[in-house]
């Protein structure tokens, strides 16, 4: 051996490497986890420094290859947990009816509804489709978003979901957003199945493999409700997913307790959404399960509900509460994560740092990562840096930019 192989080798250089902002780490089981004076690294997608500068491990400019000085504070990145972002035209004529006093029963004889998004999905093609859904992906990457979840359920045939799942993949190529894609063909009852619910669940679970091999399919949702589907019929879909090894979540007891909440525990579900009247059986059966519970404020704002979820059930019982937009053209035109924060500490009264959390930490482990929504050693490098003094703000403002610079896997997306 000669001494030049004795040698230590150099240690290899950072991709990049943010200093002066104070970090919201969230690594802690309360509070922000906050760092004056930060160090934020990362290499190959991953962070390899998330402390205080003055813990760097030498000379910031010999360390990595950009070298960033900053003010301001830096969060994990957004995870929106629940959107149905892939749709085609809108329903603000709808809106206006519901000001005016309209039912929903009044809105679908009127043809509106679900199934007016399934006839515009369905007259569209997919390159079409595409350029309808994209620029919302970007909007959220914009405010902050690195992951998104994005469902199906305005094809319900087919071709059509199939359709939506293969946009879904595409907008987070084109975005740069993580997309996670869910299966909910089970939305709504189409008109060619019309007084025919259970044959429409055959179809359901016949297509759920196909999709999956097709690797479309992330999870399976439903929407178990007295104008959906009932707790039975969201069984045998829970059934199907789990033979495919495929999670499950749920629209669950928004509009009435059928139990959706419990289902989801019983299956060792992802996480149960929605949730006005979830019961305490239910909370305490997601607590044991470790479901999450995603808070939708943006339908409960637009459509002017008065039923709270059980926010201190949750808490008691140690129930994990995400924050997420349900972006979709019906009940939840929303295509901001931080203005999803907002409305939660507006309603449901979450404090600040209950809403970061809700949409970071708990929004991943609401889609099974654990990968993310925190600020440490080894996770991903998907991290937003705000123009605030402190990160109440971000669910303080109403509007407005707040987000500099969206990272997501060591990436700039926005």
């Amino acid at each position: 051996m000669t001494d030049r192989d004795a040698l230590p080798s150099p240690q290899p250089r950072w991709d990049g490497l943010v200093l002066g902002a104070s970090l919201a780490t969230l690594d802690a089981a309360h509070g922000y986890g906050e760092v004056p004076d930060g160090a934020l690294a990362w290499k190959d997608g991953l962070l390899v420094h998330a402390g205080p500068r003055h813990e760097l491990p030498g000379d910031p400019a010999a360390l990595a290859d950009e070298v960033i000085e900053t003010d301001g504070w830096i969060t994990p990145g957004l995870v929106d947990c629940h959107t149905h972002l892939v749709f085609a035209g809108d329903r603000a004529r709808e809106f206006e009816m519901r000001l005016q006093g309209a039912s929903y029963e009044d809105i679908a004889r009127a043809g509106g509804g679900i199934l007016s998004s399934v006839r515009a999905v369905r007259a569209i093609d997919e390159d079409g489709l595409l350029r309808e859904s994209l620029p919302r992906a970007r909007a959220l990457a914009a405010d902050g978003a690195t992951t998104v979840e994005i469902k199906s359920g305005y094809g319900l045939d087919f071709e059509n979901e199939r359709k939506m799942l293969r946009v879904a993949r595409r907008v987070g190529e084109l975005a740069g957003v993580q997309v996670r894609t869910t299966y909910l063909a089970a939305h709504a009852l189409p008109p060619e199945f019309a007084d025919r619910a259970e044959d429409y669940i055959d179809a359901v679970v016949d297509w759920m493999p196909r999709l999956h091999a097709e690797g479309l399919i992330d999870a399976v949702d439903a929407f178990c409700e007295g104008i959906g589907f009932s707790p039975a019929q969201t069984r045998r879909v829970f059934e199907a997913a789990r033979g495919l090894g495929l999670p499950v979540k749920l629209h669950a007891d928004q509009l009435s307790d059928l139990g959706g909440a419990g289902l989801v525990a019983e299956f060792a579900g992802l996480s149960a959404d929605h949730v006005e009247y979830s019961s305490e059986a239910s909370v305490r059966a997601m607590a044991a399960s470790g479901a999450v519970a995603v808070l939708l404020p943006g339908a409960f704002h637009v459509l002017r509900e008065t039923r709270l979820p059980p926010l201190d059930a949750f808490r008691e019982h140690g129930v994990p509460m995400a924050v997420a937009t349900d972006c979709n053209p019906g009940t939840s035109p929303l295509m901001s994560m931080r203005q999803a924060m907002q409305l939660a500490c507006t309603h449901f009264r979450l404090t600040p740092e209950e809403s970061l959390r809700g949409a970071s930490l708990n929004a991943a482990h609401a889609l099974g990562l654990h990968d993310r929504g925190v600020l440490r050693t080894g996770a991903r490098a998907d991290f937003t840096l705000w123009d605030i003094r402190h990160p109440s703000e971000l669910g303080y403002w109403l509007g407005g930019r707040l987000a500099r610079a969206t990272y997501a896997g060591g990436q700039r997306i926005a």
